[in-house]
């Protein structure tokens, strides 16, 4: 799965994907909290799901070399829907 492709819907969505790509990249999460000047907690939160403020998002995100892109809103695809909830069933 290309990780460019899936809204991200949800802080849990959100998180798998900050943690999805710092793997695919190889960066630790020490190097990532020594980046954004964050703790490896709050990185941990963030992956987890967590709400975390918008500040530490976004340096977590400087830090990973990434920013925000806002997209207008849309009702899911049946791909989408399906490749969702067959990530529930396992």
């Amino acid at each position: 799965m290309s990780y460019n492709s899936t809204p991200i819907r949800t802080l849990s969505d959100l998180g798998s994907r900050v943690a999805q790509v710092r793997r695919v990249n190889g960066v630790t999460a020490t190097a990532v909290s020594q980046r954004s000047k964050r703790s490896r907690d709050i990185l941990h939160r963030l992956e987890r799901g967590d709400d975390v403020s918008v500040s530490s998002l976004l340096d977590i995100l400087q830090a990973m070399g990434y920013q925000l892109e806002l997209t207008p809103a849309r009702a899911p695809t049946l791909a989408e829907v399906r490749e969702r909830f067959s990530e529930d069933e396992d």
